[in-house]
């Protein structure tokens, strides 16, 4: 009987060594390349002087413009929303226990793209100018959030049943309003960008988006890598949990009000991006092992790059036109996801 071996594991700290050189050459990449005709070494003589205080020709107002506050701000948040959706992937399967969760099976994606739409289709909150969309979608994430907790809870706490059922029913409701609201635009261009948000999108990226995505997502990930020990045992089972001194109904709780909230404010800046919070956490487990405190150091900066390459790739391939970042994550990580999972066993919660 031939005798199963099990997979190599590489060391978390190279790895995430060699991920981070990686993330710093793929946002020069994203700086440089675009359908603007702007030279590479154009692109990163801007971005030295932009980051340096350095002066450019007034010949070279316009390219400056598009490099530092057009491409700049897009790959920072490319990389921020990547890094928050490969974290929150790992935290909502570990909480629901499942292999095929990701962060938008709480319904809290579904819920922003109705206040999105209601922007984009309706004109609402136009007072608020460009923060519009962003607010909005927003507001409704965390009214999402609310409505799934409430109906959520048990007497026993947030069980992992509960959660998916209902997250993916309420998802379904929300889906379903903002179908109405995109079949009854009245403009085709108007119904063109929502659907381009509801598929992903980093095109409206502004500097003022960047730090508090950033912040969020730090502030999440930093909370998570802190209870990395406790999501081992939660991944385990409740009854090993709570033998080993973790209350799994306060866990769930309180990676409920994280996960949501890091979901939340990604999903507001960059539209309804799949597939990252799912294929992510599962090759970096296969890379590493499923020990979390391993897994939480390299999955947000594999989700990083994996982010900034399509968004790249969406702004390149169909050119001067612009791709849904969701399609290219989509295309680029079925087929990835599927070799790698028939390469090397793999066991959901195992070492």
């Amino acid at each position: 009987m031939r005798r199963r071996t099990a997979p190599c594991r590489i060391p978390a700290l190279p790895l995430g060594l060699g991920l981070a050189a990686l993330l710093v050459l793929s946002l020069l990449c994203g700086v440089a390349l675009g359908a603007a005709g702007i030279g590479r070494a154009d692109a990163l003589r801007f971005l030295w002087a932009g980051l340096t205080g350095g002066t450019v020709h007034a010949h070279d107002a316009a390219p400056y413009t598009i490099v530092w506050e057009i491409r700049l701000p897009r790959v920072l948040l490319a990389a921020v929303v990547g890094a928050g959706l490969a974290a929150v992937g790992v935290a909502v399967q570990a909480m629901v226990r499942n292999a095929l969760a990701d962060p938008f099976v709480l319904g809290i994606s579904s819920g922003a793209a109705v206040g999105a739409n209601a922007v984009i289709l309706l004109g609402a909150l136009a007072g608020l100018g460009v923060w519009a969309l962003s607010v909005s979608a927003f507001a409704s994430a965390l009214a999402a959030m609310a409505l799934v907790y409430a109906v959520s809870r048990s007497p026993h706490g947030l069980t992992p049943l509960r959660l998916i059922l209902t997250g993916t029913a309420l998802a379904y409701g929300f889906e379903a309003v903002t179908t109405v609201m995109v079949f009854g635009a009245a403009r085709g261009e108007a119904a063109r960008s929502a659907m381009m948000w509801l598929l992903g999108s980093l095109g409206g990226a502004t500097w003022a988006q960047v730090p508090l995505a950033a912040v969020t997502v730090a502030a999440g990930w930093a909370w998570l890598r802190r209870r990395a020990e406790a999501l081992n045992a939660l991944a385990m089972g409740d009854e090993t949990a709570a033998a080993l001194g973790v209350p799994p109904p306060r866990l769930r709780r309180e990676l409920f009000l994280v996960t949501a909230a890091v979901t939340g404010t990604v999903v507001a800046v960059s539209g309804a991006i799949g597939f990252v919070g799912l294929m992510v956490p599962h090759v970096v487990r296969m890379l590493v092992g499923a020990d979390h405190r391993r897994v939480l150091a390299v999955a947000p900066l594999a989700g990083a790059v994996l982010l900034v390459w399509a968004d790249v790739l969406s702004r390149l391939l169909l050119a001067p036109a612009e791709l849904p970042v969701g399609v290219i994550t989509a295309v680029v990580g079925v087929p990835a996801f599927l070799l790698l999972m028939r390469r090397g066993g793999y066991a959901f919660g195992g070492r």
